[in-house]
């Protein structure tokens, strides 16, 4: 992780979690039984690597938990804020109890630990984060602008981390497993459903790059572009002239719209009284 991530991630972290130190001066860390903690409800991660989990749990037996976790008090017992991966490495060291800190958190700010301390450890596949955040913002009523400044993230990542989960389930299931990036999923993000899932499995099928996969979608908009650039330049020559002579004449607004054969002229009128009068004006006295 380099500096310059850190200092971001950091800024929104300093304010629920010091950095400098897990426990808080005075804050004391405490042998908690592992039967008496709750999972957190907001843990944004639902994927853990059996394997890594496995190494975690060797340690632990070798050298303890170095890192205390973080608790919560709730009615019956406890509630992990943070240390998942610590609580469930040390159930399979077959720990009984686990060194941890007890903080006094309403739930906001359980929930926007948990978030911050797996961003922070880049913990997240880019789903779990995206269902982090409109979590956050739908039973919290953050703004994005807010959300972003608490995870030290910009405004823009955090919308268009949102914006993929819409996109169809397949392609998603891709992101989690890897065989799509996250700059892959966001130039699908403009395509109908049937385009996103042809060019995602073009994607693997083609080992695409980003910049070749935006380039593919781009390239889709510009036959649309070519022509009504050519419908406009054959609009700007004569016909604009006799859309202005109608307008003029009727003084009434007026368009003239080109199709590939022919086309149709459409003139507006406010009342029965305005129409008899264009009447009038186009076939004469009745």
């Amino acid at each position: 992780m380099n500096n310059q991530r850190k200092s971001a991630l950091g800024r929104g972290l300093e304010s629920l979690i010091p950095t400098t130190s897990v426990a808080q001066e005075g804050e004391r860390i405490l042998e908690i039984p592992l039967d008496e903690i709750s999972s957190n409800p907001y843990q944004p991660r639902f994927s853990f690597k059996e394997e890594s989990l496995n190494e975690l749990a060797e340690s632990i037996k070798t050298h303890g938990v170095l890192e205390p976790i973080i608790l919560r008090r709730i009615t019956v017992g406890y509630e992990l804020i943070a240390g998942e991966r610590r609580l469930r490495a040390a159930e399979i060291a077959g720990l009984n109890s686990i060194p941890s800190v007890v903080r006094l958190l309403n739930e906001k700010q359980a929930a926007e630990i948990a978030l911050v301390e797996n961003i922070q450890r880049e913990d997240l596949n880019v789903l779990e984060e995206a269902q982090a955040y409109r979590r956050l913002l739908l039973e919290f009523s953050y703004t994005q602008e807010e959300l972003a400044q608490k995870v030290g993230k910009s405004r823009s990542h955090v919308a268009n981390t949102i914006r993929l989960l819409n996109l169809p389930a397949e392609i998603q299931e891709d992101l989690v497993r890897e065989e799509l990036s996250m700059g892959h999923a966001r130039a699908l993000l403009s395509l109908s459903t049937a385009r996103q899932l042809f060019y995602s499995q073009l994607v693997k099928e083609r080992r695409l790059s980003v910049r070749q996969l935006e380039q593919m979608v781009k390239s889709l908009d510009q036959p649309k572009k070519r022509d009504k650039d050519k419908k406009s330049k054959a609009k700007s020559s004569h016909v604009r002239f006799w859309e202005s002579k109608l307008k003029s004449s009727l003084q009434t607004k007026a368009k003239i719209v080109n199709k590939s054969k022919g086309g149709h002229i459409e003139i507006s009128f406010f009342d029965e009284e305005d129409l008899a009068r264009i009447m009038e004006l186009l076939i004469g006295e009745m």
